[in-house]
C-alpha cells in the first residue's frame, strides 16, 4: 500500500487584504502539517482574494502577492510539504491566474489557468488571460526580488505535472473541470494520481449537488484522488463563497468540510492509499487502451517520495455520506453567514431593516436572527476570532460577550414598523412580534405627517391635490402617492440608520438592509428608491415561492413561531386605502400569482427562454 495523507481547506479571505490572507495560509499550513499532511492546498488567488476586481489590474496587487509568497518561502512553511498556492502572476505582457507550487522553500512550478470562468457572476477574462499553451513548459524568470532572496532564477510555467518517485500530482483550476475536454481527463491517462482543484466558486440555491458530482465523475470511470479547495463567506462583494471543501478517491467522497461557516481557517484531511486508484485503472480496459496512445503532457521530476507504506496505526479513510442542506437551511444560513462577514469588515455597528410584517422583511429579519445564533454558538464552541469581532461591534466592557442570541440582537439589530394610514394593525402587531421574538430594538413610526407635509408641498407649487384610485383618482395619482409613501420609509431608514447609535451613545453606523426578492425585480414590481434601495439586500436572489418555504421552516426550526401567520398572510404592500370592499394585494396588482412568476423565472433564467419560446412552453 502507497498511504498518502493529504489536506485541503475552506479559507475566509478578504479581497486585498494581504495581512489577513498570509494569517489564514500559514495556519491551514500549521493545521496540514500537525495532521501530518504532506500536501496542502488552498483556494483560487487566495493570497490577494478572489474579489479583488480591476485591483486586478493594478501592479501592486501582483508585487504584493510575490512578497506575500516569498515571506513563506524564506519561512518553513513549505517544509515537507507540497502547497499549492494561488495568486496572480505576470508573464511577459500576460496576466495569468496561477496556482504556484511550491516545496521545501522552492517553487516547483506554476500552473496558469487554462480555462477561465467568464459567465453567471465571473468576468475573469476582464483582468486575466487564459493559457493556450498545451505543449511544453516554458521557463519563468523570477522577478528580480524573488529571485535574489530564494536564489532560484527560473521556474517551470504552463500546462504539466509533477513526477514525485512514488506518485504524480496535477492543478486543475476551478472552470477548468467544468470544460468540454478537462484536463484531469488526460492527466489521469499520463499517470498523475492526486488532482488539486482550487476554486472561488459562489453559493447558489441547489447547486451544491452539480459540483459534487463533477468531482465524483473525475475519479468514478478513471481512478484517482479528488482534492477541492474553496474560498468560504464574504470578501466584499455581493457573493457567498460557500466553501465544503473535500476530498474524492475513486468516486467516493472520504472527507467533507462546511458549506456555511463563520470560522476565518477549516482545514480538512484524509489518508488515501494509492494502489486503490492503480488497482481501478489497471481493472477498466479502455482506460488501459487510452492510457496506451495517450498525448504526453510535460512533466516536472521531484526527486522525493511522498507517501509512507502501511502500518497498524494508520488507518485509511472511508466513503462517507454526503452533507447537504434543504433549500430553507441554504437559504438560512448563506446569507446570515454573509451579513456576519459584511458587517464585521464594514466597520459598522449594526443592521437597520424597515419591517413591514409582510413575507420579504420578515425573511430578512428571521436571517439577521439566525446570524446572531449562529455568532453566539460559534462563541460557545470556542471561536476567538469570532468572540473578538462580536465583543467589538456589540459594544461589550471589558470582559463580557454575547452568550444569548437575544440579547446580542439587542445590540445589532434595529427593525423599524413604518406605518400609514394604509397599514392595517395586524402586519403592525406581526413585525412587533417578530422583533421581539428575535430580540431586535423595535420601534413603531408613523409616517402620516411626513407624506401629509409632502403633499402640501406639491398642493403649493401645483395647486392640486392627487387622489387614491379608489378616491376617484387616476391610475397616475393612485402611483404617485404610493411611491411618496415608499420613498419617505427609505429617507427615514437611512436618517435613523446613520443617527440612532448617537442617540444610543454607541459608536459607528448601522446598515440599511432590503427586502426586495428577485421576483419582484423580475417583474418591475418595486418603486425605485423606497425599502429596496438599501445598502445590501440579503435575498435578492431568492425568488418569493422559496422565501416562503424558508418562513415555514424558520418558524419551526429557528424559533420564531410568528412567521407560521406571515407567511400564511396574503402578500400586500398597505400603500392604498383599505376599504370595506376594497384590499390592496400584491398578485392583483402584478396581474399574475408569485408562483406563476416564480416559473417564469426559472424559464428564463435556467432555460434561457424569451417571451415567445415562454409562451410556446
Amino acid at each position: 500500500m502507497r498511504l498518502l495523507k493529504v489536506a485541503t481547506c475552506n479559507l475566509n479571505q478578504w479581497a486585498m487584504d494581504f495581512e489577513c490572507n498570509m494569517k489564514n495560509i500559514k495556519a491551514s499550513i500549521v493545521h496540514a502539517k500537525a495532521a501530518g499532511a504532506v500536501i496542502r492546498l488552498g483556494p483560487e488567488l487566495e493570497v490577494t482574494g478572489y474579489g479583488c476586481e480591476d485591483h486586478f489590474l493594478e501592479l501592486d496587487t501582483v508585487t504584493h502577492a510575490w512578497e506575500c509568497l516569498k515571506e513563506l518561502l524564506l519561512g518553513d512553511w513549505t517544509k515537507d510539504i507540497l502547497c499549492s498556492i494561488g495568486m496572480p502572476v505576470i508573464k511577459g505582457a500576460e496576466r495569468y491566474n496561477c496556482q504556484v507550487l511550491c516545496m521545501n522553500k522552492r517553487i516547483i512550478m506554476i500552473r496558469p489557468k487554462m480555462c477561465l470562468a467568464n459567465d453567471g457572476n465571473y468576468r475573469e477574462l476582464r483582468w486575466f488571460t487564459a493559457w493556450k499553451h498545451r505543449g511544453e513548459l516554458e521557463e519563468f524568470h523570477l522577478p528580480i526580488e524573488i529571485s535574489e532572496a530564494l536564489s532560484q532564477e527560473s521556474v517551470p510555467f504552463g500546462y504539466g505535472y509533477i513526477q514525485f518517485i512514488d506518485t504524480a500530482v496535477a492543478a486543475e483550476v476551478c472552470e477548468e473541470l467544468f470544460s468540454p475536454i478537462p484536463p484531469h481527463a488526460e492527466l489521469a491517462l499520463n499517470g498523475v494520481e492526486v488532482f488539486m482543484n482550487a476554486s472561488g466558486s459562489h453559493h447558489q440555491l441547489r447547486k451544491l449537488d452539480i459540483r459534487l458530482n463533477a468531482f465524483m465523475g473525475a475519479t468514478h470511470a478513471r481512478g484517482g484522488v479528488y482534492m477541492y479547495s474553496n474560498q468560504q463567506g464574504c470578501d466584499g462583494g455581493r457573493l457567498y463563497y460557500d466553501g465544503c471543501a473535500c476530498i474524492v478517491v475513486n468516486g467516493n467522497v472520504v472527507a467533507q468540510g462546511s458549506q456555511f461557516s463563520l470560522k476565518d481557517v477549516e482545514v480538512i484531511t484524509s489518508q488515501v492509499d494509492l494502489d486503490a486508484v492503480a488497482s481501478l485503472r489497471g481493472s477498466i480496459s479502455s482506460f488501459q487502451e487510452q492510457a496506451s496512445c495517450k498525448v504526453k503532457v510535460s512533466s516536472v521530476y521531484v526527486p522525493c517520495k511522498l507517501t509512507q507504506s502501511f502500518n497498524l496505526k494508520m488507518t485509511l479513510s472511508s466513503p462517507k455520506k454526503i452533507m447537504y442542506h434543504s433549500p430553507q437551511e441554504e437559504i438560512a444560513f448563506g446569507p446570515a453567514c454573509w451579513l456576519w462577514d459584511y458587517l464585521r469588515r464594514s466597520g459598522a455597528s449594526g443592521f437597520l431593516l424597515p419591517l413591514s410584517g409582510g413575507a420579504d422583511s420578515s425573511s430578512v429579519a428571521a436571517i439577521v436572527g439566525c446570524m446572531c445564533q449562529l455568532v453566539v454558538k460559534e462563541i460557545a464552541n470556542g471561536d476567538e476570532q469570532v468572540k473578538t469581532d462580536a465583543k467589538r461591534i456589540g459594544n461589550y466592557d471589558n470582559g463580557e460577550f454575547p452568550t444569548d442570541s437575544k440579547e446580542f440582537a439587542k445590540r445589532i439589530f434595529y427593525t423599524v414598523f413604518m406605518g400609514s394610514e394604509n397599514s392595517s394593525e395586524a402586519t403592525k402587531m406581526r413585525a412587533k412580534q417578530l422583533a421581539d421574538e428575535i430580540g431586535a430594538w423595535h420601534l413603531d413610526v408613523c409616517i402620516d405627517g411626513v407624506v401629509s407635509a409632502v403633499l402640501t408641498l406639491f398642493q403649493t407649487v401645483t395647486g392640486k391635490r392627487p387622489r387614491y384610485k379608489v378616491d376617484g383618482g387616476s391610475n397616475v395619482e393612485n402611483l404617485g402617492l404610493q411611491n411618496i409613501q415608499a420613498r419617505m420609509r427609505m429617507v427615514l431608514a437611512f436618517m435613523l440608520a446613520s443617527l440612532l447609535p448617537w442617540v444610543h451613545s454607541k459608536p459607528g453606523f448601522y446598515l440599511v438592509l432590503g427586502s426586495s426578492n428577485v421576483d419582484e425585480g423580475l417583474r418591475g414590481y418595486l418603486t425605485k428608491y423606497d425599502c429596496s434601495s438599501a445598502d445590501i439586500n440579503p435575498i435578492g436572489s431568492i425568488s418569493k415561492q422559496d422565501l416562503r418555504l424558508f418562513l415555514r421552516w424558520a418558524a419551526t426550526n429557528l424559533g420564531y413561531q410568528s412567521l407560521a401567520d406571515i407567511e400564511a398572510a396574503p402578500p400586500t404592500a398597505e400603500l392604498e386605502p383599505i376599504r370595506s370592499d376594497y384590499s390592496q394585494l400584491d398578485e392583483v396588482d402584478m396581474g399574475m400569482t408569485y408562483e406563476e412568476l416564480s416559473v417564469y423565472g426559472r424559464m428564463r433564467k435556467i432555460f434561457r427562454c424569451g417571451p415567445v419560446s415562454m409562451f410556446k412552453v
